[in-house]
């Protein structure tokens, strides 16, 4: 049986696609963002990611972050499951009505002095969904941010600019 298998693989050859390149400006522009992150905050920097009623495609692109192009963890940059441990709020999507007090929550044990960074069109402006019955609409309207990131979805490089901004605009106030 085994044999059979691999006549076929050998016949066939490799059917996967290569990993796509997103070019060494990109990935050396990410590596100084993550170096000048690090050099502003001294310490690692924690962040709690909060899906407030998205479609997952900003959740795709922060997952991203934590691939060898972006490595986050490698530099001290961490995701945590707990809002009490977190320097920084990463939320996608518009508020959904279900999730408007769950964010309150999160923002509310997250420690100061605590970042804020809206995600995608949606969290940046409701996106398509806008306000209604069913949403709260863009992520300002429940709690303060600090920085907005738009894109539908941004690229990880584009969230990374962002959370720098975010850090910056906390160290200069």
């Amino acid at each position: 049986m085994i044999w059979k298998i691999i006549k076929q693989i050998k016949a066939t050859g490799c059917r996967t696609e290569p990993a796509p390149d997103i070019g060494a400006a990109v990935q050396a522009e990410a590596a100084s963002i993550n170096a000048e992150l690090l050099a502003i905050l001294g310490q690692a920097l924690t962040i709690r990611e909060v899906d407030a009623g998205s479609c997952n495609g900003c959740e795709l692109e922060i997952n991203a972050l934590g691939n060898p192009y972006y490595n986050l963890e490698g530099l001290g940059i961490k995701f945590v499951a707990s809002p009490r441990h977190a320097d920084m709020l990463l939320v996608t999507g518009p508020v959904s009505r279900n999730m408007e007090t769950a964010l309150r929550r999160t923002f509310d044990a997250t420690p100061e002095p605590k970042l804020v960074v809206a995600v995608g069109d949606c969290g940046a402006d409701g996106g398509i969904f806008g306000e209604s019955y069913a949403s709260c609409g863009r992520v300002a309207n429940v709690i303060p941010v600090d920085e907005v990131v738009t894109g539908c979805p941004p690229a990880p490089i584009d969230i990374l600019r962002g959370i720098l901004k975010a850090v910056r605009r906390r160290v200069k106030a």
